[in-house]
């Protein structure tokens, strides 16, 4: 997604079959077999609404603050975190719409909280979305480009160390084209061994129904269990494009998949040099209609084998309620993003229990918590994270008040001892009040 295409793509473009288009609506598909969920939204929630803060950044302007202009690309819309913009539609999806005309645009862009997103070692991560491109084609599309995609997370805060340290960008269209494109960014620009500032990509058609008309899901996988390592992408299930580590040098590959992992991005541009190099002139034009969003279901990671028998990798997203024991609490449904239940009536004193949490090789250094309370004034307390018994020192902890409501939810961070192996861990509450002060949705951890 940055700075892409400088030169005129040559497009076929198969006939369209008619099919039955899938629903609009669907939840996170459960994990296969022998795989865990490290990270997910269902954009659930009402319609207006922005998405979770919890999750993402909106991030506004024309470029990051002090990076390249035109976000590296020549793109030429102004990202607002405006709702006419980017918004929940009230029916479990996202939509990224463009309004505008000529050469005057708003759009949105998002991107992950986390960053980082990467496989343990002989595990393979899957980043995963399901997708409805902007539904417009011809003349009527030209500039608009799409994009799913994730960033090296060193780039962020930096902004001029692309492309070394790596992008994958899972699906991209321009100009309304039934056609998906995979590409992967590395090394150095321009020329180096991802051949930029075009990358090394491949396309396809979306299967069946167009790109435009349907939703489909778009998948890269980062596979650590085989060597040399290899990077995929999918469309609908099916494989369109491979890179091997074999077709780089040891600093290239290190440059790109040595650092904590990556961030996830999501985007409507309008112009740039993608859209503008496959139309073989400037875009959009006066002949490009405003209003056609991009239309996300969701977006998850998954990964597998990284969990012991009946355990749980440290770095999925851990259900509170999936606790082995407790002790003071109580369950409850939820009103936060994806339902379910979350464990509430939290005191002084309380626990929560889960057994055999997987922390691998490499450590982790932070802890996240999805909370809530409706705790009157000056009734607060501590989360604590504490390893294999209830009365171990806190290895890291934070404190948490009134957030607005018993199910206003916040994701709070704190950093923790660096963690290896396999362990017990406690979630403990402690407070000066013997007042409920916390209800907990969900906690994960991080490197």
């Amino acid at each position: 997604m940055l700075r892409r295409r400088l030169t005129l793509l040559a497009i076929a473009l198969p006939a369209l079959l008619t099919l039955v288009v899938p629903a609009a609506f669907a939840s996170v598909p459960p994990p296969p077999p022998g795989w865990s969920l490290v990270w997910a939204d269902d954009f659930n929630g009402p319609a207006g609404a922005l998405p979770d803060p919890g999750n993402w950044i909106i991030d506004t302007g024309h470029s990051y603050p002090g990076g390249p202009a035109n976000w590296g690309t020549g793109e030429i819309q102004n990202y607002t975190a405006n709702p006419g913009n980017v918004s929940l539609d009230g029916s479990g999806n996202l939509r990224i719409t463009p309004l505008g005309a000529n050469r005057d645009w708003t759009s949105a862009r998002i991107e992950t909280r986390r960053t980082d997103f990467k496989p343990a070692d002989g595990s393979i991560l899957r980043i995963e979305g399901r997708i409805q491109m902007p539904d417009v084609t011809g003349q009527a599309a030209l500039g608009y480009w799409p994009a799913f995609w994730a960033l090296g997370a060193p780039f962020r805060g930096n902004y001029w160390n692309w492309p070394g340290i790596g992008e994958f960008d899972i699906m991209e269209n321009v100009n309304g084209i039934n056609s998906v494109w995979g590409v992967l960014h590395c090394g150095v620009a321009p020329g180096g061994p991802c051949n930029e500032f075009n990358g090394l990509g491949a396309s396809r058609a979306c299967p069946g129904a167009a790109c435009q008309s349907a939703f489909h899901t778009y998948r890269f996988e980062w596979d650590r269990s085989v060597t040399p390592n290899q990077l995929r992408w999918y469309v609908d299930g099916q494989q369109y494009h491979t890179v091997s580590q074999s077709q780089f040098d040891a600093a290239t590959w290190t440059g790109m998949t040595g650092h904590a992992g990556y961030f996830i991005l999501l985007n409507v541009a309008m112009g740039g040099a993608f859209p503008d190099g496959v139309a073989g002139f400037a875009t959009p034009t006066a002949a490009t209609v405003s209003g056609r969003p991009m239309v996300v279901d969701y977006v998850a990671v998954w990964q597998s084998g990284t969990a012991p028998p009946g355990g749980v990798d440290a770095r999925s997203t851990i259900q509170a309620e999936n606790y082995q024991a407790q002790s003071g609490t109580a369950l409850e449904a939820t009103g936060d993003a994806g339902g379910g239940q979350n464990v509430g009536w939290i005191a002084d004193g309380d626990w929560l229990r889960f057994d055999d949490v997987a922390f691998g090789g490499t450590a982790a250094t932070q802890f996240r918590a999805r909370v809530a309370s409706g705790a009157p004034g000056g009734v607060s307390g501590l989360v604590q994270v504490r390893l294999d018994a209830p009365a171990s020192p806190p290895i890291g902890e934070f404190a948490v008040g009134n957030t607005g409501g018993w199910q206003s939810w916040r994701t709070i961070p704190a950093n923790i001892s660096q963690v290896t192996g396999t362990h017990t861990v406690y979630l403990t509450f402690t407070s000066g009040q013997p007042a409920d002060f916390v209800n907990v949705n969900w906690f994960t951890f991080a490197s």
